[in-house]
């Protein structure tokens, strides 16, 4: 398989400019949510010179098939495409100024997802099945997997296997260096809700008159701080926060209402369960014993991102194949260095982890910028910024492995 990685990556690499050229649209031109125009006339057009029939899929997404000229299983390769709504502040010449910001990278995935589309129709006839390629919205709001699944992604032809790959800022690695999640759940269970507490307004001067909500929902607030205190096990690994609190607009006034927002991360089902029940009976408990009343109200979230062991352990056969022992690694590899386990947990959550529950599944993260080379700055922030030296390689790697996976699993 040696002079196929070679010329997948000589091939790449000759895209370069290419990828770079769709990642600098995609970067001045983006949406969030559902709400990405621009992004998927983009990515269709470009589909559709290549040769592609992009076919929409839910909302907002867009799936393409590559090679089913041989009989075989089929690989999916994912890229979302939303960004942020944060105001841009990076010293980059192609800034959005739209008011939204690609401070995740995403259109990084979405430029290399176009860019492994390249390779994989220029390979078409060597495909072993298809590889099926997902162009997906609202992962920063965790819906926009669950949507595409929901609206048939997984079947026609039925995916028998998941890959995503994820860019990552700040990392002390040569841009485009691979790090393969090992097996087991990389990425947390995620939970965004709502606590409205329901007081009676009145006059400052006279509290009697009414029911504090605020009060309540303090001491609501300060409640839920024992369930990590008193109800979790050391080994329990979850998070929850309150990140807003907002209620009342005169400084002489009972308000009636006061809401909280926040959410909650957990690495099994388990301890999810428990964490949004207690959430529930503390905070109505809590409120009733003000006189008020609190309503709990669950929004958007997604399931632990799950990787599946035959296929983590083949991704980082092949990854090392295509880039060779110096730029990829396993997780294992890098704690056996660094003398830690053997776990790749991660705090943040990623709605890819809809698909892990649903086929064989792997996350890999792609190096994309080394804090002493000027991207000091994490994601998600107003001044991050990504070596765009990492897009060739990343398309290497989305086409390489489909191909690799569907030639050893005929």
């Amino acid at each position: 398989m040696a002079e196929t990685a070679n010329t997948i990556m000589e091939e790449a690499q000759a895209l370069r400019e290419r990828i770079i050229a769709d990642r600098r649209y995609l970067h001045t031109h983006p949406g969030t949510g559902f709400d990405i125009k621009d992004t998927i006339s983009y990515v269709k057009k470009e589909l559709e010179l290549l040769g592609y029939e992009p076919k929409e899929c839910g909302k907002a997404g867009l799936v393409a098939l590559a090679g089913g000229k041989k009989p075989g299983k089929v690989f999916l390769l994912r890229a979302d495409m939303d960004a942020l709504p944060i105001h841009e502040e990076a010293d980059v010449e192609f800034a959005s100024d739209n008011g939204c910001m690609h401070a995740c990278g995403h259109d990084m995935h979405t430029a290399m997802l176009l860019g492994a589309a390249r390779l994989l129709k220029a390979h078409e006839d060597e495909i072993n099945g298809t590889v099926k390629l997902m162009f997906q919205p609202a992962e920063e709001i965790f819906e926009g997997s669950h949507d595409m699944i929901e609206a048939g992604l997984l079947e026609h032809p039925k995916v028998d296997a998941a890959l995503m790959i994820h860019v990552m800022a700040g990392m002390p690695f040569e841009a485009g260096t691979v790090v393969v999640s090992a097996p087991g759940v990389s990425a947390p269970a995620a939970d965004y809700f709502e606590i409205k507490v329901q007081g009676k307004g009145c006059h400052g001067s006279m509290p009697q008159a009414g029911i504090d909500p605020l009060n309540a929902a303090a001491h609501i607030l300060i409640a839920l701080q024992e369930i990590h205190a008193r109800e979790l096990a050391m080994s329990d690994q979850a998070v929850m926060t309150i990140g807003t609190m907002h209620a009342g607009t005169a400084a002489n006034a009972i308000p009636d209402t006061a809401t909280m927002g926040g959410s909650i991360r957990t690495f099994d089902e388990e301890t999810r369960s428990l964490l949004k029940q207690r959430l529930i009976e503390i905070s109505e408990s809590v409120a009733k014993a003000f006189r008020a009343e609190a309503q709990i109200t669950f929004g958007s979230g997604c399931p632990t991102l799950v990787n599946d062991t035959d296929l983590s352990n083949c991704a980082d056969r092949y990854v090392k194949e295509l880039l060779g022992q110096g730029k990829a690694f396993s997780v294992a590899q890098l704690n056996a260095m660094s003398g830690g386990g053997s776990s790749s947990k991660s705090a943040g959550s990623e709605d890819f982890a809809y698909v892990s529950q649903e086929v064989p599944s792997i996350m890999l993260a792609l190096a994309a910028g080394q804090p002493d080379k000027g991207y000091q700055y994490p994601q998600h922030h107003p001044m991050v910024k990504f070596d765009e030296d990492a897009l060739s390689g990343g398309s290497a790697v989305y086409a390489y492995t489909a191909m690799r996976w569907l030639e050893e699993h005929r």
